[in-house]
């Protein structure tokens, strides 16, 4: 692409893709596709963006297509990659000048120069930092910003590599910059603090963003660039010059004023100075031990003193905090049980802060923390009147603690409880002790200054459970405090539902609960909806904790009224976050009490499809009803049935790949499928007809792929005849593409699958799976090494022999023509093989099966060896079974093992579900399978009288005399009593 000529039609395609017509954008973006490979394309654009006379939106353009290019064909190995002259062209024109005059434009450029560099600097592109080392140095201020810009952005991109010889390259730029960076970020610090003071606003502004990124490069330098930073004195000098500057920007927060243009821009760099701190004390714990009795008196000085008042706003204390949190809570500064195994290090560390956090310290956070932190603010207050869903179901939980302040608080108070649980004790202690007897409804902070002390000891439950009765407490002053009506007391109840939500599993004793369950009914009635949301949360605590199952007789007479006041308060709330958390109570009430619910969801069962609807956009609602409807339907059994012209389009739906919401509905929907099919009596059409998603599922080959298994399974217990006719052979044409590309571990459960479907229908799953049996065959023949899939192979061809023979019959011929042997030769090597692999089998009722399997071929008027070999398997075999199953000595229940003469139902204890209808099925089809319903030792002698019969009496002892005289003892004694 010649340059010169190549510029008019690439800015013209350019230009056509900023159109709003789609009949011109079209065509334009096709075009620059077919030039992105094409030589020169990429100088085009380069010449485009640079051109500053353009249009903002072409040139914008040129800039994203040259960094999309650089991932797509910059890397030597990449199809149609960048020649070298022509990339050392463009590095050279990438750095000619930074005179950018578009923000949105230099940053762009700025990260495509580090996106090159990540790929050659420093071998191929050695020139990149000097040059911007001496460019950051001119007098421009508009040049002088773009190259800092620039050398931020290469400096983030470098620090990221983690390949080890690329951290030695930065470490080796590191130590070479670090000094000029250091001077530079003073030198543009020094000038804005001189420039706020005389009140030279647009001055400062730019001194100020030359001084953020100057220290977002030291940033990245100090904390990646060196092994061991503390033995630099520059690093040490800037970390510890830090909090110097830290206080200078904070007195200049304080003195500029709210509607100040550098009042932003001074946040983000107040911030930035306490993530150098936050970051170097992460990658290097040690090296910052120096640092910690600075780092704490700066933190603590700031948030729990009077020194941070008018100076301080949210997100600074937070980074405060979280550096208090992370000193406190380091493994690196905890010594060992045994001192002397700790590193002197370690416990330098430990003596720091043992001597920084003294007895009025902690006493002083502590009760800053609970008395001031801990306290509804205002905001939130208000959000409670005007938005109280939101208020209810505030996330606080995952990494919220490093950015918002409550969570913040609370996660610095447990780790500071924890740490120092005997010092604090004594103190949240006596503050709760001052808030015994009646309050106020008047004194709103006293009310306030309640809910932060019970939300304290709520946090720290499990700190306290040594000291706190909290049964006595909750009958004796909570549960009155749950019956306050007064409107402002909702604070409280609130707080005290939470509180014990918190102390349920931790000391909470069974005889209260039933007062639990009345407070709980009440309220679930209560007139604000704030407290009814927690007070669903902490049902759902009391029913999850470990005591619930065997305490489940307690609820149950309360079950009717809270399900329904649940029901009612899923109708209530709007939001699909809060419907989502009711939900998920209402599920877990219906996990747990099982058959119990049937009477109570035909509401629930009424509301779910007009909830469904309502959530069409809400796939994370809809989540939780999918979840919602496994449990019921568990619970409802064969009833929910009752459930399908809601229920099963809800499955089509969410296990249909070529549908959008597949990839947030599909696990749960697959569970939802399983459980309706294991609880269904009998099939319908409409059941049968939703395993037209199953061949695309199976395409997939994802980590569902086990639960489609117990689908197909499921069906083929459920309804064989109608299933196997229905689907039987597009499932073996998915299972022929699945096994060619599959794990061994996939291959057993493939052909367990198809031993399932063999077993439960014998002669037409065999036909259906046929193009399998061949490849199970000859990997028997061939000595398949992995035991797990040997026997799996075995099984399958035990299931085919014992219960459909003329089938196996005709694949014995079909293999011995493959194999170009006589059919006697070849069942010769697969007993051969079949005797060797026995050990393979561990599972008992498979060794019977092969037991079993390889005795119908008896009687055999084949070679006397080959019958000599299956007796002595049979004796073998029969060993192994028995030694498992049966108990040593006893003949009678020898006899027995194994065998199911009557379907009966079995009793239950309290601590086990109920058999699903799948279950049933089961141990019915037991009673017709042959390794159950089938004595071994009538077998054996069957087979044997059958043998002898046949081949005579003079032939069957010559036969007899062949076998080992132990084996032959063995089974004489097995065949005792008949």
């Amino acid at each position: 692409m010649d340059i010169h000529s190549a510029s008019s039609v690439v800015l013209q395609a350019l230009t056509q893709t900023t159109s709003q017509d789609t009949a011109v954008l079209k065509p334009a973006e096709e075009q620059l596709k077919q030039w992105e490979t094409q030589p020169g394309f990429y100088s085009v654009l380069l010449n485009i963006f640079n051109n500053h006379l353009l249009d903002v939106n072409v040139r914008w353009l040129a800039v994203l297509y040259f960094k999309n290019g650089i991932d797509r064909y910059w890397r030597r190995v990449a199809p149609h990659a960048l020649s070298e002259e022509e990339k050392s062209s463009l590095r050279a024109g990438l750095i000619t000048n930074f005179n950018e005059p578009v923000n949105q434009i230099a940053t762009q450029i700025a990260v495509l120069i580090a996106k090159v560099a990540r790929l050659d600097c420093p071998r191929q592109w050695p020139e990149l930092i000097p040059v911007l080392l001496e460019s950051v140095k001119v007098q421009d201020c508009l040049q002088q910003h773009r190259a800092l810009l620039t050398f931020y952005h290469v400096t983030k991109t470098l620090a990221s590599k983690r390949l080890a010889a690329d951290k030695r390259l930065f470490q080796d730029l590191a130590s070479g910059i670090y000094s000029f960076a250091c001077s530079l970020w003073n030198h543009h610090t020094d000038t804005f603090l001189q420039q706020i003071c005389t009140r030279d606003e647009a001055a400062a502004m730019s001194s100020l963003e030359r001084t953020l990124l100057s220290l977002k490069v030291l940033r990245k330098l100090t904390v990646h660039g060196f092994v061991e930073p503390h033995r630099n004195m520059e690093v040490m000098g800037f970390l510890n010059a830090v909090f110097e500057r830290l206080k200078q920007f904070l007195e200049c927060f304080r003195q500029v004023g709210p509607d100040s243009m550098c009042r932003e821009k001074l946040e983000k760099t107040i911030i930035l100075y306490t993530k150098v701190l936050l970051d170097f004390l992460e990658c290097h714990p040690v090296p910052f031990i120096p640092l910690i009795q600075r780092s704490l008196e700066f933190a603590v000085s700031y948030v729990f003193t009077e020194a941070g008042e008018g100076i301080t706003f949210e997100r600074f204390i937070v980074q405060c905090m979280n550096l208090i949190k992370m000193i406190v809570k380091n493994d690196a500064y905890r010594p060992a049980k045994n001192i002397e195994d700790s590193k002197p290090e370690t416990l330098e560390a430990h003596k720091i802060k043992t001597a920084f956090f003294t007895y009025p310290t902690l006493t002083e956070i502590g009760r800053r923390l609970v008395s001031h932190f801990f306290l509804l603010t205002e905001e939130e207050l208000a959000m409670w009147e005007e938005d109280p869903e939101s208020f209810a179901v505030e996330e606080t939980g995952g990494d919220s603690w490093k950015y918002s302040l409550r969570p913040c608080t609370e996660v610095l108070f447990l780790d500071i409880f924890h740490n120092y649980s005997q010092t604090l004790t004594p103190v949240l202690l006596e503050m709760v002790q001052n808030l015994q007897g009646p309050t106020d409804m008047e004194d709103s902070v006293r009310l306030l200054i309640k809910d932060a002390v019970y939300n304290a000891v709520g946090l720290a439950a499990y700190e306290l459970f040594d000291s706190v009765e909290f049964d006595q407490w909750f009958k004796n002053q909570l549960l009155a405090e749950l019956q306050v009506r007064h409107h402002r007391y909702k604070l409280i109840r609130r707080r005290v539902i939470w509180l014990v939500g918190q102390w349920i599993s931790v000391k909470f004793k069974s005889e209260l609960r039933p007062l639990l369950y009345e407070a709980i009914l009440n309220l679930m009635q209560d007139p604000d909806l704030v407290v009814r949301i927690e007070t669903a949360t902490t049902l759902k605590l009391n029913i999850l904790s470990t005591y619930f199952i065997q305490l489940t007789d307690q609820f149950l007479p309360y079950l009717e009224s809270i399900f329904s006041l649940l029901f009612q308060l899923l109708q209530q709330v709007t939001e699909c976050d809060t419907k989502m958390q009711v939900l998920h109570v209402i599920s877990c009430v219906i996990e747990r009490v099982s058959m119990q619910i049937r009477p109570y969801v035909g509401c629930l069962v009424q509301y779910l499809p007009l909830l469904w609807k309502q959530s069409e956009e809400h796939n994370m609602l809809r989540c939780a009803i999918l979840t919602t409807l496994v449990h019921l339907v568990q619970g409802l059994g064969a009833e929910s049935m009752n459930l399908y012209p809601f229920l099963l389009p809800v499955i089509q739906l969410s296990t249909d790949v070529s549908q959008p919401p597949h990839v947030y509905l599909l696990e749960d929907g697959l569970e939802l499928w399983l459980v309706t099919l294991e609880n269904s009596p009998s099939i319908t059409p409409e059941l049968l007809r939703i395993f037209q998603n199953m061949s695309a599922l199976l395409e997939l080959s994802s980590e569902n792929l086990k639960t489609c298994f117990q689908i197909i399974n499921a069906y083929t217990y459920l309804s064989p005849t109608d299933f196997l006719q229905t689907w039987g052979e597009g499932l073996c044409r998915s299972f022929c593409e699945l096994v060619k590309d599959i794990t061994n571990e996939g291959q057993v459960q493939v052909l367990k699958v198809v031993e399932i479907t063999i077993k439960v229908s014998p002669v037409l799953g065999a036909h259906l799976f046929q193009p399998l049996l061949p490849s199970v065959f000859r990997a028997v023949i061939d000595g398949e090494r992995y035991p797990v899939v040997m026997s799996t192979y075995l099984g399958v061809l035990g299931r085919v022999l014992l219960q459909n023979s003329s089938f196996f019959s005709s694949l014995l011929t079909q293999m011995a023509i493959e194999f170009n042997q006589e059919m006697d030769q070849l069942l010769g090597s697969l007993i051969e093989m079949w005797v060797d692999r026995m050990d393979n089998i561990t599972q008992p009722e498979r060794r019977k099966l092969s037991s079993l399997a390889l005795l119908s071929l008896l009687p055999s008027d084949n070679s006397i060896s080959q019958s000599a070999q299956l007796l002595g398997f049979s004796r073998t075999t029969i060993s192994r079974v028995y030694k498992e199953w049966c108990e040593k000595g006893k003949t009678s229940s020898m006899r027995h093992c194994m065998l199911m003469t009557h379907f009966e139902e079995q009793k239950l204890t309290e601590d086990e579900e109920p058999p699903t209808e799948q279950d049933k099925r089961k141990k019915r089809l037991a009673l017709q399978d042959p390794v159950h319903s089938v004595s071994l030792q009538q077998f054996v002698y069957e087979k044997l009288k059958a043998q002898q019969l046949l081949m005579g009496d003079q032939s069957f002892q010559a036969l007899m005399e062949t076998v080992d005289t132990e084996i032959v003892r063995q089974l004489q004694e097995f065949l005792q009593g008949l």
